[in-house]
């Protein structure tokens, strides 16, 4: 029996490497997911390393130079406080990124631990928790994290804790029912005969399938939590002045539209890449795991 336990240990763990190596190389030839990748690469070089070879402080007001057009010394203009607009939709971009890949991990930790939780334990456990669950999405979002917001008041963490409380749930929820397929696996049930802990099962087997999973369906939604995020900065509810951060600038510059359009098309673009590269390379990975095998 061990024998036969370990032999079949062995092509469970080579098989694992052998369908990661398959599914990088089918995203991989997906010409979306090479064009994610580079542009992935590409923004958060730029926002990464940029600011630093901008010598203009990006909350710095001069207002004898507000509203410039696009020159050598200021190559995307100036606001209406004479700040200038390269140094901050670079570090603006920062803060919207950032903000973002924070939000993702917080919703792929909270959403695994609850659904993998629900899953394994069932009976009251798992209806409590669902219920729980069900109770948010029967709720908006947007009006789940407007009203959070209310209540914590405007800023950065705040606006982030909200989006993180408003969206948790769908996952967690896709979470379990995969956690409940899994458990009826052909290898999860050898393991049970060979007297394997339940512990030992879900890290090893049962956590890897499951955040591959999530993680690519959460990876078509960040680009809905850039938005999100950008969205509730326009409505001044996020980053506060003199701070950075591209809903933020929309937000300022939309009265100077008709004059100065690059003050809206320039961080309005950085949001449409951003979220052009999210649904790349979430498209991307959701084709090359769905021809797996």
């Amino acid at each position: 029996m061990n024998n036969k336990y370990n032999s079949l240990n062995f092509v469970q763990k080579n098989t694992g490497k052998i369908v990661r190596r398959t599914l990088f190389t089918k995203f991989w030839g997906i010409r979306s997911g090479r064009a994610g990748l580079i542009l992935a690469l590409f923004l958060l070089t730029v926002v990464s390393i940029g600011p630093v070879f901008v010598e203009d402080d990006p909350n710095a007001i001069n207002l004898e130079n507000k509203l410039a057009r696009p020159s050598t010394n200021h190559w995307f203009g100036t606001d209406n406080f004479g700040r200038d607009q390269l140094a901050r939709v670079l570090v603006g971009g920062r803060t919207s990124l950032g903000a973002a890949l924070i939000v993702m991990g917080c919703i792929l930790i909270i959403s695994l631990t609850v659904g993998i939780a629900a899953g394994m334990a069932g009976g009251i456990i798992d209806m409590l928790l669902m219920r729980f669950v069900d109770v948010l999405l029967a709720l908006p979002s947007l009006i789940v994290a407007l009203a959070i917001v209310g209540v914590l008041g405007v800023g950065l963490h705040n606006m982030m804790m909200a989006i993180i409380i408003s969206s948790w749930a769908y996952y967690a929820r896709l979470t379990r029912s995969y956690v409940i397929n899994a458990r009826q696996r052909q290898d999860i049930i050898a393991d049970r005969l060979a007297g394997i802990s339940w512990p030992r099962i879900v890290t090893g087997h049962i956590l890897p399938g499951v955040f591959s999973q999530v993680i690519i369906i959460l990876t078509l939604h960040l680009g809905g939590i850039i938005i999100d995020i950008a969205g509730l900065s326009f409505l001044g509810l996020g980053i506060q002045p003199p701070m950075a951060e591209w809903g933020a600038m929309l937000s300022g510059s939309r009265l100077y539209f008709a004059r100065m359009p690059w003050l809206l098309i320039i961080p309005g673009t950085a949001i449409f890449l951003s979220v052009a590269t999210a649904n790349l390379i979430g498209n991307a990975l959701r084709s090359a795991s769905s021809t797996e095998g």
